[in-house]
């Protein structure tokens, strides 16, 4: 039966664009729908040092702007758009926005991860006057200042040597008794002085009156409460995939992730997922991409026998 594109991709960050950069290159009827802004989470990556291909690094904003661009020059359309559910019948997907309907042949989702919240109290109320997920995007508004960031990993600690160029003081807080982090991430922060990781420590509650003056905390060893004076807390404690459309269509894991084959198939057929909501996501730009190019050249295939 017609439908409106061979292929609907969910997202637009190095899954969702690699993915439509292999499908439009291909020749197929490529739209790729995004609910926020283009780029996904490169956009919001001041320096990322661990793609292949830049020996100093890229500036994030940049590689995704490139990537959109190479995919609209083999045909991707791309619109913003909140999928809010999708529709499976014999030979096509419907994908529901908010907006209006599309079909499509295949569908890839590749919808992302959002920040996991700490979920302590003064933290909603607080959101956007002092607490916040992103430093490249709010941390400016620190600079100078006393800063803490939730999680000890390696984007907490890339969120806290980002905030140390800006000359904010950063008291990293780290639940585990060890971080996962890399060690060249954790070697920079050690040598920093104006950096300070907290590990084995909880945050309990985050304290303000329109913004945010300062956490408290707890000592996991000792038991001992205290709070800590600051302007700000970015959160880095994890991401939660974007599947919710997704939870009257597909079985998903526990952690909200859709199982998928070596292939990113799903167990619906002409339905893909790739990148970081699909299970046993590395959640790594350049798997990511990998992930998209696997999911493109299987829906090529799968289109190929409709």
């Amino acid at each position: 039966m017609p439908t409106d594109y061979d292929v609907i991709i969910i997202g637009s960050g190095c899954a969702g664009l690699s993915a439509a950069l292999y499908s439009s290159r291909a020749g197929l009827k490529t739209l790729v729908l995004e609910r926020e802004s283009m780029g996904g989470e490169s956009m919001n990556r001041q320096l990322i040092e661990n793609y292949p291909g830049f020996a100093a690094g890229v500036d994030g904003p940049e590689l995704g702007a490139a990537m959109i661009e190479q995919a609209m020059n083999f045909g991707t359309e791309i619109e913003i758009g909140e999928v809010t559910g999708l529709k499976v019948s014999a030979g096509s997907i419907t994908v529901h926005c908010e907006d209006q309907s599309r079909t499509a042949k295949s569908v890839i989702v590749a919808s992302g991860a959002c920040p996991r919240k700490l979920n302590v109290p003064g933290e909603e109320e607080l959101t956007g006057s002092g607490v916040f997920y992103c430093a490249t995007c709010d941390g400016p508004g620190y600079a100078e200042r006393p800063v803490a960031i939730a999680g000890g990993g390696d984007s907490g600690i890339t969120e806290a040597l980002f905030l140390e160029k800006l000359g904010s003081k950063i008291t990293v807080i780290e639940f585990m008794a060890k971080g996962k982090v890399s060690k060249v991430l954790l070697d920079r922060a050690i040598a920093s002085p104006n950096i300070d990781i907290k590990y084995s420590t909880k945050i309990e509650r985050i304290i303000g009156d329109g913004e945010v003056k300062a956490i408290e905390i707890q000592d996991l060893n000792t038991g001992v409460k205290s709070e800590l004076a600051v302007d700000g807390i970015c959160v880095r404690i994890g991401m939660v995939p974007n599947t919710g459309f997704l939870k009257n269509v597909l079985t998903l894991t526990p952690t909200g992730q859709v199982p998928v084959s070596p292939n990113m198939e799903t167990s619906i057929p002409g339905l893909f997922a790739a990148g970081d909501v699909r299970e046993f996501s590395m959640m790594q730009m350049g798997t990511a991409v990998g992930d998209g190019i696997t999911a493109a050249m299987a829906a090529g295939r799968y289109i190929q026998l409709l």
